[in-house]
């Protein structure tokens, strides 16, 4: 059998070839056949005036382009981005919008104006869909940039130590590559708009100043006809339909399983997107917080053009669940305690993250006392934030609903009760109330497009929730390829969630595996068939990755996608130990692991949702 010619080369930028590739994966026959059919149909129509038509790449193509990259974990920076693109785009500016992990970075050095908006993971990492592009700029391989004019919005949240590292990190090393700022960078905390917004104006001014608009410039989206949706800033009211706990009596976390009405809301959502929750806190955390600070309730404040009374700003409209570094400084300077100031000294950051890891706003306030003027405290508060939860339902299952699974949050610090704002105004609503919520897409945690391709989930704690959707989706559809689910909690009674529909799952050939760490356990459970099978010591769910690497590694190698869900410490445990087992049994040097992963990541067949 004589083997196959070569194909030429596709007449494409790697930009497009990408999305070729991301778009025929999974396809059938009968599909490629059709989409070959749509693309013969669109070749044969005139072409464009040439100047209209958008060039490849290089000077030709960047010299009178915008090129806005952003790098987005939870949708805020594609948010923000794609705004600053609409804005460009109406005043008659060339435009080009992507996302880091579709720019190519071998074009930047043909880059004459970029724009990067990137946010700040946890303790100073990149997000997900800007590892490699940050890589590729903080590496050796990073080219020299005299011709590019640049800015960056860093977007992060001060609660953490290293607050926009990220964008301080980018903005720096392409000055360091020799790049030229065309505005100072902005750094958001989680009251984003207040440093975006004029961040945006004078970067949309910057703009227009270096490139000339122009009146025919093809937009990158065509002008949406249809009626306005609910989103961030337009939540829809759905009615909470059930609210059950799923942990046992004994247990020392409460966890809850919600169902939320979505009838008539138009939000389509997939398995993998999350639902984002505008809360209020708790009436008794208010009211603590008035009572401290002898503060009238009803005293009505203007701020940032509204007027409210107090009682209402703190109860709807002002964090005081997490504390932020700017919080802390002001509090710090007001109560004059030179303790709480020393904590915020730059080499005292792991320090600070311990103390403010149990104390809410209420906390400070009566630790250190100080007075605080009603209008002055509403400014110095951070705004109330939504809080964004993994859906753990497929509508395919549950028809128009969305189902969440939440930790709530209700403990005693020093005798005083305090509250996680979102988990307790849930909690606390009632079956039958009104819960404000928007829809938050994750395009980068999607089941794979061909069913036949299997799929291993990794999700501890309340991290199991998406898998939950995931499975309920794949029932649905048929999908043929295998399910694997590793999942882990402190004990095996109490806190093993869902654990009758998963069993039911097994045992009906649903789920074709699962594997269970239980870490406060003397003896953890494990099941790997559907028969049980004891583990004799206290495991973590990286534990079970490790001493079921050799077939999670076969699993890889036969095409399977792979997903983690869950807090930012286990993502990074997990991610320790799948390259470990990626090295151990792919015979591979650890810097080989770690690009075996990295191709994974970039092939969209590992993926993470950590927080």
């Amino acid at each position: 059998m004589s083997s196959p010619q070569a194909l030429p080369a596709p007449p494409l930028s790697a930009e497009h070839a990408d999305a070729l590739r991301r778009l025929t994966d999974g396809l059938d026959g009968a599909g490629l056949w059709w989409l070959s059919g749509y693309a013969a149909g669109l070749a044969s129509r005139p072409a464009p005036p040439a100047a209209q038509a958008p060039a490849a790449h290089g000077e030709t193509a960047t010299g009178h382009r915008l090129t806005i990259v952003y790098g987005s974990q939870t949708g805020n920076a594609r948010r923000v981005a794609e705004r600053l693109a609409t804005d460009a785009e109406r005043s008659g500016l060339a435009v080009r919008l992507l996302g880091a992990d579709a720019y190519p970075a071998r074009e930047l050095k043909h880059e004459r104006h970029l724009y990067l908006v990137i946010s700040t993971q946890g303790d100073g990492d990149p997000p997900d869909d800007a590892r490699d592009l940050y890589a590729f700029l903080t590496g050796k391989r990073a080219p020299k940039l005299p011709q590019l004019h640049y800015a960056v919005l860093g977007l992060g949240d001060s609660s953490y130590p290293q607050f926009c590292a990220i964008g301080q990190a980018l903005d720096a090393r392409l000055a360091e590559l020799g790049a030229t700022r065309m505005l100072e960078r902005g750094d958001a905390d989680l009251d984003i708009d207040t440093v975006a917004e004029p961040w945006r104006q004078q970067a949309l001014a910057a703009a227009r100043e270096a490139l000339k608009p122009s009146a025919t410039v093809t937009p990158l989206r065509p002008p949406s006809t249809a009626a306005p949706t609910w989103d961030r800033d337009r939540p829809y009211a759905a009615e909470l339909l059930v609210d059950q706990r799923i942990t046992a009596a004994g247990s020392d976390r409460d966890i809850h399983h919600f169902e939320l009405s979505l009838e008539d809301a138009g939000l389509h959502y997939e398995p993998g997107d999350a639902l984002g929750v505008w809360p209020r806190n708790a009436p008794e955390l208010v009211d603590e917080v008035l009572s401290t600070l002898a503060l009238d309730g009803d005293k009505v404040v203007a701020h940032g053009g509204d007027e409210l009374p107090l009682r209402e700003w703190l109860g709807a409209r002002r964090e005081l669940t997490r504390l932020a570094r700017p919080l802390l400084a002001a509090h710090a300077e007001r109560a004059g305690d030179a303790a709480l100031t020393a904590l915020l000294a730059p080499d005292r950051n792991a320090e600070l993250a311990r103390w403010t890891g149990d104390r809410q706003v209420i906390d400070l306030l009566r630790e250190a006392p100080a007075a605080w003027p009603a209008d002055t405290l509403v400014a110095a508060l951070r705004p109330l934030t939504p809080r964004l939860y993994s859906i753990a339902s497929s509508r395919k299952a549950v028809g128009d609903e969305a189902h969440l699974t939440i930790a709530h949050v209700d403990y005693l610090h020093r005798g005083a009760r305090r509250f996680g704002v979102a988990s307790h105004f849930l909690a606390a609503a009632g079956e039958g109330a009104s819960v404000p919520v928007y829809l938050e897409r994750n395009e980068r945690f999607r089941l794979p497009a061909d069913p036949a391709r299997d799929v291993i989930m990794i999700g501890p704690g309340t991290g199991v929730a998406p898998f939950r959707g995931f499975l309920q989706e794949r029932v649905a559809i048929g999908a043929s390829g295998r399910n694997w689910l590793l999942f882990g909690n402190p004990h095996f009674r109490s806190d093993f969630l869902y654990q009758l529909e998963w069993q039911r799952a097994l045992k009906s050939g649903q789920l074709h595996r699962i594997d269970l760490a239980f870490s406060r356990d003397r003896v953890g459970a494990r099941i790997a068939t559907p028969e049980s099978v004891a583990a004799p010591r206290k495991t973590y769910v990286q534990d079970r990755i490790r001493e079921r690497g050799r077939e999670l590694y076969a699993w890889l190698e036969d095409g399977a996608h792979l997903y983690v869900c869950g807090a930012i410490a286990m993502g990074k445990d997990v991610h320790a130990t799948l390259l470990e087992v990626i090295a151990t049994h792919g015979g591979r040097d650890p810097e080989a692991a770690n690009d075996y992963l990295n191709g994974l990541q970039q092939e969209g067949r590992y993926a993470r949702d950590v927080y």
